[in-house]
This record gives structure tokens, sequence and C-alpha cells, in this order.
């Protein structure tokens, strides 16, 4: 039996670094795992298909298409240029202000959007032009914009956190609760490395003058006024709601959409915009939820094999060190973010790791947030680095190159690294506000 869980494990991951598509590899694996162990394609496939049945019944998947969707109407009203124009003041004396500002601005859009690569492409228009205007070094500007987007997948609502929550069966709303910490930990170390490197080299960033933000029109106040509550408001309600109690996460994600829809409105958004914007949260969800499906195939598949046992079994025999068997998932997880994109990581790897690490004792919400920093670092190693060729295709600059990119986003990969080793080393980075406030 642990032959064929291997064999099959093998035959995914080949599929996967030969550019088959994750869903179809995940359900190749499955199908003909089960039946290899059944010996009945006609038992393999009930299993298989009740399984799927049983996926598409549960009520959480629509919390993805719902934030996805808030996210979109938020991205299209134009509140992100709001809310970049507001930081760009408040931190106008600040050293790298409009550094900071970018990273201020993404921590804010990721409350709304929660996908990373919709606040790349948004900064990568927005802040990448005033920050080469104003003479900044174009790999620190660059690097800023595709770093900081990574808090898009960090603070909630979160895409990833989602899928993970669904995979491991645990709270979603606790583990939104989790990544706020952690969330604003890492946000303030991006800001301290923008202004530690503004400061040991000023030609870097130079510094802003008063001028550049001094004459703001009344409509423009009127629209920051607006985008600014606004999005304040959906970030009470939807985190608030479920940090009170007072929402599950299925009914935030509608009641934030909703609202969403009402900002897009109030800031012009038409019928062509809107529907633009259902359109587009439906081709980013519908792959997403068949992945989903086909990964409970693959649990399905996991847990008849008793693969879990198998492999925790194997890394035990290189090491029975609970530190040494985290190095190895930490490295794992570091090689696959190279090759593949977060989502799909977070499915093949999450049903085997996630069983190992509670066996080992390590809080489960720890680890997610733990798992979810060390992937989201992926979006920004080369060679695959989804954020950096978000960026380069999103950025009005056709000469900059991926080197400049990669460059400019190592300090922030380092950074996402290292809290992620804090949330290990200090769970209660990830658990204190879960289990005091909820």
């Amino acid at each position: 039996m642990t032959a064929t869980i291997f064999l099959f494990l093998g035959i995914m991951m080949l599929l996967v670094f030969l550019g088959v598509h994750v869903a179809i590899s995940l359900g190749v694996a499955s199908i003909f795992g089960v039946y290899w162990m059944l010996g009945s394609p006609d038992i393999a496939l009930s299993v298989l298909s009740g399984t799927a049945y049983e996926a598409l019944r549960k009520d959480i998947f629509i919390v993805i298409p719902l934030f996805v969707l808030m996210g979109e109407f938020i991205s299209r009203s134009g509140a992100a240029k709001d809310i970049f124009s507001v930081c760009n003041r408040a931190f106008l004396r600040v050293p790298g202000c409009l550094a900071v500002a970018t990273v201020s601005g993404n921590s804010i859009f990721a409350a709304i959007t929660g996908v990373s690569i919709a606040s790349a492409a948004t900064f990568s228009r927005l802040a990448y032009p005033e920050m080469v205007a104003l003479g900044y070094n174009r790999s620190y500007a660059l690097g800023v914009v595709a770093g900081s987007a990574c808090l898009g997948m960090l603070i909630p609502p979160s895409i990833l956190m989602i899928i993970w929550a669904v995979l491991t069966e645990i709270s979603i709303g606790a583990l939104f609760i989790a990544g706020l910490l952690p969330g604003l930990v890492l946000a303030t170390f991006f800001i301290g490395y923008c202004v530690i490197a503004a400061k040991l080299s000023p030609t870097t960033a130079p510094a802003c003058s008063p001028e550049l933000f001094h004459s703001v029109s009344k409509e423009q106040r009127r629209s920051e006024a607006i985008s600014g509550l606004s999005i304040v408001g959906l970030i009470l309600l939807v985190i608030g709601g479920i940090w009170g109690g007072f929402l599950t996460p299925t009914e935030a994600a509608g009641f934030g959409a909703i609202g969403a829809l009402l900002v897009g409105l109030l800031k012009g958004m038409r019928r062509k915009e809107i529907m633009d914007a259902v359109y587009r949260a439906g081709k980013t969800t519908a792959p997403l939820l068949i992945l989903l499906i086909m990964a409970s195939m693959y649990s399905r598949f996991l847990a008849m094999g008793g693969a879990v046992n198998a492999i925790q079994a194997t890394m035990f025999s290189i090491s029975e060190n609970p530190i040494i068997i985290m190095i190895m998932i930490f490295m794992i997880w570091l090689i696959l973010g190279m090759f593949v994109d977060s989502t799909s990581i977070i499915l093949l790897t999450v049903p085997i790791f996630a069983p190992i690490a509670a066996g080992m004792g390590i809080h489960e919400l720890a680890f997610a947030i733990f798992g979810i920093l060390v992937i989201e670092a992926g979006l920004l190693t080369p060679p695959f680095g989804l954020l950096i060729y978000t960026v380069k295709a999103s950025v009005p600059d056709n000469t900059v190159t991926l080197g400049e990119i990669f460059k400019g986003s190592i300090p922030y990969w380092i950074l996402i690294l290292v809290v992620a080793v804090l949330v290990l080393a200090f769970p209660g980075l990830a658990s204190w506000l879960p289990q005091n406030l909820m």
C-alpha cells in the first residue's frame, strides 16, 4: 500500500512539473490511485463522484466568489487610488514616503481584496509611476510594489486562508483573525525596511516635497472621504462581524459584496463596470472551485491509502526531531514555490503536512499562518514568481526588466520568511487573538 501511495504521488508531481494543470493531475492521481487500491473502476468512480458531490454541497465554497467579487468592485471603483493619495499625504515627511504609502495602501487594500495579484496589478499602475517621477531607484520602487502585494494573502479576508480552512476543516473566522497580528507585524517590517533603506541611501528614495500634495481639489477630497469611510466601514462589517460573532464568514462575504457594490455605485460605477467585475470574479473563482473539488477527491485517496501515516513514517525515519521535520516541510514549500502557484501548493501538500504538524503538537492556526507565509514567499521566487510577472505586465514602462523586480523584492522575500519563523517559534502571534476575542 505504501508503495502505491508513493507511486501515484510521484505520478501526480511529475504531471504537475510537466505542465499539466494541477486539477487534472489531482484527478488522474485520485481516480487511478483509488482504482488501483479497490480493483474496480465502478467502485472507484462511485467513491470519487460521491466525494465531489459532497464537496459541491458545502455552502462554505460560496465565500470565495463573494470575497473575490467584493475585491473586484472596490478595485474598479477607484478607491485604491484615493487610499494611496491619502497615505502619500499622511507619510509626507517620512523617509521613503511613497514606498511607505505603498505598503500602507496595500495593507488597507488587502483587507478588501484577499488576492495578492489584484494588489500587485493595482499598485503597479498607481505607485510605480509616482515613485519614478520623484526620482526613486527603479528596482527599489518595483520591489516595494511586488513585496507589499504579498500582504493580500495574509491580511484577511484571504483566499488562501479560505482554501486552507476548507481543506483542514478549521474555522475560517478563526484563521482570518489569526492572520491579523502577523499581517501587521509583516507590514511594520516592510515599512521599517523602506525607511531604513531611504535613510541609508537618500538617492534611492528622495524626500517628498510638500508642494507635491499641496493643492487638493474639493472633488478629490470628497472622493477620498467616500473611499476612506467606505473601506473602513467594509472592514468593520466583514472582519468586525466575524470577530464579534455577529456574522458567519459566508454572511460576512455576502454583506461585503453588497457593500462594495454600493461603494462602486457611489464612486460612479455603471452597468458595464459592474458586469465586468462579475465576469472577472467568475473567471477568477471557477478554476479555484474546480481545484477544490479535485482536492477533495485527492484527500479521499490519501485517506484511503493511509498516505499521511506513510509519509510521516518516512519523514521520521530521517529524523524524529520536530525541528528537522519542520525544516523539511519549509524547504519543500520553498522549492515548490519556484515552480507552482500558491493555491496549488496548498492543495497538494496541506492534506499531508497539516496532520503531521498536528501530530507533533504544533498549534493548527500557527502552522496555517506559517505555511501561508512560506508559500506566499514563492510568489517572489524565480523562476515562477507570479507577482513578479504581474508587476512586469502591469507597470506602464516597457523598459522594466524581470531582473530589476526580482532584485528589488529580495528584502521583502527575506522578511516574509523571518515573520514565518517567528510565528512558528512564537505561536501566540497567530493564536492569541482568536483564543481571546472569539
